[in-house]
């Protein structure tokens, strides 16, 4: 398999990704039906989202037992057979271990709570009185993070929903049980490990209230959640695997040790700073612009904090649990196209190893339901309701969930322009947006100008260039509000990367001059002539002037330039030079 710092990582979204059962349901097959697509697209590595056997009231993020599949997604069989033919493609498998907490329905807390003090111990119960929960804190899903159980007059801990129970970690032989699930499963053949909220799995010896915050100021990035996360890659042997750790309100250093190779602990890290710079006053309920500056600033912070930690980023967008990208931090309407590309070519071209959420390749947009009654996430119904608890009207809650839902990124995959967007034969299990008629696998196969070829190109150059994959990073034009502007190199290639994050021209506080540089990549169809095998004529070209700038669009556009400086940017736009040293 390809080292993972040239590789790009893909995560599919089971149950919304292909139904081949007719149930309106993603499944395995349905996965085993695309691997050719993947592999077009230029992935190395799939990341599933759990289809163990689960109650389904986190979407499998509440898992009732890690060695079995859930029905609704196939079978062990199916599993195997998706490992196979994955890797015959060269690609490996990635499966999402849940292990800070399982489903109330998994047979060791069906145990506790039958009493059973082995089982009971598996998990973290706290005696009190029916009104007096044991500590302040607040589920991450609303309301408290405890739940009482009157036969057994104690509480349990749930930092996220009321049938996802957290995990005791400091039991060893909840951490011998979980170790033996890694083993089943790299027996299969899988080739990496996705570990949810990983950072929260060490809880505090003393468990007081919050006086400041919602308590994750107690549980997160906890006592010994290094010394267990580097006993759990050594007695599994998943050192030299894919290993990537969603880590919640973590902080750089310890990133830094989560990732960094002498460590032992994880290849790599998800931080989620960078997606709430539109939270007003921190609420992800509270809807703000984002904010562009904090933004670039966070992003020099990790990428060259990280770097100079030695630790490793995973760099990233979207998932299933954030509204789309294009939506959120670009413009889905009149600059759809432009802007999606900016983001794609923002992230992919970091120090760091770039996911594609599906149909991110798309540019997929946020759904936009208006009622209620088209939402299935439970943080989101639950929300709906706090929300007008709070004071908001109907509309005002709706609109909000229209904007942070995390069900705008779990609607189907867009296949197609048909009426079922060629997921399925029947009505599936959350609707589907109305612009699937253009936006699409099939209609951007066609489309060279595409998001999707934007994208193949974006991952092949990761491929390609070592200066992409390992190169170092070191910001430019620091202070500008909304330019992201940073360089690559090594020892013998050299990138100049600049993204416009706004909607209008914007001059840069130093113009470039491109003598000497090549155009790799760029937003922009008048700038797009590079392409793969362009000749050193092309090249040529590009870099002593012509029209491939789009020259007379930026001054039309209010910009200014001559053949060879750059001082501006189109809304949106993103160019990449490169140049041998």
């Amino acid at each position: 398999m390809r080292d993972f710092k040239s590789s790009t990582i893909y995560q599919i979204y089971t149950k919304s990704f292909q139904d081949t059962t007719h149930s309106g349901q993603g499944d395995l097959r349905g996965v085993i039906s695309r691997l050719d697509y993947l592999k077009e697209l230029g992935i190395d590595y799939i990341w599933l989202t759990p289809f163990f056997k689960s109650p389904q009231n986190d979407n499998g993020y509440d898992v009732a037992d890690y060695l079995s599949v859930d029905p609704m997604f196939g079978t062990m069989e199916d599993v195997e057979e998706l490992i196979g033919e994955a890797g015959r493609r060269d690609m490996g498998c990635m499966f999402d271990m849940v292990f800070n907490h399982t489903s109330t329905e998994h047979m060791w807390f069906k145990r506790a709570m039958e009493g059973d003090p082995e089982y009971m111990d598996y998990y973290i119960f706290r005696d009190g009185e029916p009104d007096a929960p044991p500590t302040n804190w607040q589920s991450k899903f609303g309301g408290s993070a405890w739940e009482y159980v009157p036969h057994l007059k104690k509480w349990y801990l749930h930092l996220f929903d009321v049938t996802q129970a957290d995990l005791n970690w400091d039991n060893p032989r909840v951490r011998r049980e979980l170790k033996e699930v890694i083993r089943f499963w790299k027996d299969k053949g899988v080739r990496g490990f996705r570990f949810d909220v990983v950072n929260l799995i060490s809880k505090p010896e003393i468990f007081g209230d919050d006086s400041i915050g919602d308590g994750r100021g107690f549980y997160t990035d906890g006592p010994h959640v290094h010394e267990y996360l580097q006993e759990l890659t050594r007695d599994t042997g998943i050192d030299g695997m894919v290993t990537v750790g969603e880590m919640s309100s973590t902080s750089l250093d310890n990133c830094i040790r989560y990732s960094r190779p002498e460590d032992r602990e994880l290849s790599m890290c998800f931080n989620f700073h960078h997606l709430k710079v539109d939270y007003k006053d921190g609420d992800k309920w509270k809807l703000m612009q984002p904010d562009l500056r904090e933004l670039k600033r966070l992003f020099m912070e990790w990428q060259e904090g990280m770097q100079e930690g030695g630790g490793w980023n995973a760099v990233f967008w979207c998932n299933h649990d954030q509204p789309r990208a294009v939506s959120r931090f670009g413009d889905d309407g009149k600059y759809w196209k432009e802007s999606a590309k900016m983001l794609a070519t923002a992230i992919h071209m970091f120090r760091g190893t770039p996911y594609v959420f599906q149909g991110e390749e798309l540019g997929m947009t946020n759904a936009y339901y208006d009622d209620i009654s088209q939402y299935r996430d439970v943080e989101s119904i639950n929300y709906y309701k706090i929300l007008q608890d709070q004071g908001s009207t109907r509309e005002e809650a709706i609109h909000v969930l229209q904007e942070r839902s995390r069900d705008n990124g779990r609607t189907p995959m867009q296949w197609d322009g048909s009426e079922l967007a060629g997921f399925s034969d029947v009505a599936p299990w959350i609707g589907i947006p109305r612009n699937h008629t253009y936006i699409n696998v099939e209609s951007e196969q066609q489309d060279e100008d595409s998001i999707l070829s934007h994208y193949k190109r974006l991952i092949a150059l990761r491929k390609e260039y070592p200066v992409i994959a390992e190169g170092e990073i070191e910001f430019v034009d620091r202070s500008h509000p909304q330019i992201l502007a940073y360089r690559r190199f090594d020892g013998s290639s050299e990138l100049m990367a600049f993204h416009n994050m706004a909607g209008e021209v914007i001059g840069l506080t130093e113009p470039f001059d491109r003598t000497g540089w090549r155009l790799l990549v760029s937003n922009y169809r008048d700038e797009a002539d590079v392409k793969d095998g362009t000749d050193a004529a092309d090249e040529a070209d590009i870099t002593d002037g012509g029209d491939a700038l789009g020259t007379g669009n930026r001054e039309q556009e209010g910009g200014s330039q001559d053949s060879r400086m750059i001082t501006c940017l189109r809304p949106y736009e993103s160019v990449v030079y490169m140049r041998d040293k």
